[in-house]
């Protein structure tokens, strides 16, 4: 039977692990903290899950922990290069940037380059909206959706994201890839050894699949089609292209290429709301549409409407209490790590005296 982890002793030992490895300490617990959120929002495949792969490109040297971030910055635009830090080091700065800028100009954008994967959008969405601020998150990802009409991966499924706060009601947050499905859900079914839906991927040779492993050695499929491929372009478009980190096939996959690094690019603008109007104004406003929106009537068998982040949310706060199940692979990962560094996983356990 699978273990049940307290949130914040996972986030702990997750953590020390990165410290063991050479990150250093308040570093290491910005990407604890961003993969244990994911867990806990019920992203399990942005979790923990990733801090295997993490220690396996910091060990071959493919992230520099003491490289250097370089932002320039030219009225409300910075750009900054992540020195090809972990993505969650390098986006956290890059939202300081955007949050100095949005309070100084009233918007700000940030572009990045020569960073690596830097977990959910969201993460980065709800220390916005804790501000006051709306923020739209970009970000581009390596191969692994075809165009429409084409077989072989060409693009990632590149995210896109929105977060804006609210007063009574939780803050609107949308963080979605552009394809039908993460490919880290992929990931997650391949080592769990269970099957996917059809509809989320094709095999190498351009045939739809239900076997996870068939579906990674080929595509995921974009969200809606040809809209999702062309929105998906966007993203790269803004993230790679303009920022000059890497597009295309010039993102490089954390978990195949071991040559080169990823230079993974990222797309932050940040608006003041106080600039158009009162805050607590706009709060009231969101509130009035979230409430219409919810009074709308229900389709048969639904109790209720939700907004986009609000079932996230709610797992959050379920997985606070009765804790966050790990797969018996992620397990023993996390248990292999901690015996190199001499850390025990089970220290990591949900306890009654955790719970309470």
């Amino acid at each position: 039977m699978n273990g049940v982890y307290h949130y914040q002793k996972l986030e702990h030992y997750c953590a020390a692990l990165l410290e063991k490895a050479g990150v250093p300490g308040a570093e290491a617990t910005v990407i604890a903290e961003s993969l244990v959120q994911a867990d806990l929002r019920g992203v399990d495949s942005h979790g923990v899950i990733r801090t295997d792969i993490y220690l396996k490109r910091l060990k071959a040297g493919m992230v520099a922990v003491d490289g250097e971030m370089k932002a320039h910055t030219d009225g409300p635009v910075t750009v900054l290069d992540g020195g090809n830090h972990f993505g969650a080091v390098v986006g956290s700065r890059a939202l300081e940037l955007a949050e100095e800028g949005t309070k100084r100009n009233g918007v700000a954008v940030v572009g990045v380059k020569g960073s690596n994967h830097f977990g959910t959008c969201s993460y980065y969405l709800l220390k916005a909206i804790a501000k006051d601020m709306i923020l739209l998150v970009l970000s581009n990802a390596s191969q692994t959706m075809p165009p429409t009409g084409g077989v072989r991966p060409f693009i990632g499924t590149n995210p896109f994201a929105v977060g804006v706060p609210a007063g009574r009601h939780q803050p609107f947050i949308l963080d979605m890839a552009t394809s039908v499905v993460a490919r880290g859900k992929i990931i997650a079914a391949a080592q769990a050894g269970e099957s996917i839906p059809l509809g989320w991927a094709i095999d190498k040779d351009g045939n739809p699949t239900t076997d996870a492993n068939a579906a990674l050695a080929g595509s995921v499929l974009p969200v809606g089609g040809a809209k999702g491929y062309g929105i998906s372009m966007f993203v790269d478009i803004l993230s790679g292209v303009l920022t000059g980190a890497g597009f295309g096939k010039y993102v490089n996959n954390m978990y195949e290429n071991w040559e080169q690094t990823q230079n993974v690019g990222h797309f932050f603008i940040g608006l003041d709301i106080a600039r158009f109007m009162p805050v607590q104004q706009f709060k009231d406003r969101m509130d009035l549409y979230i409430d219409e929106i919810k009074a709308e009537p229900k389709a048969p068998g639904v109790s209720e409407i939700f907004i986009p982040g609000e079932l996230e949310h709610r797992m959050s706060l379920e997985r606070m209490k009765t804790g966050i199940v790990l797969p018996s692979r992620v397990e023993g990962e996390l248990r292999f790590w901690g015996e190199q560094y001499g850390l025990q996983l089970s220290d990591a356990l949900l306890t009654p005296a955790s719970t309470a």
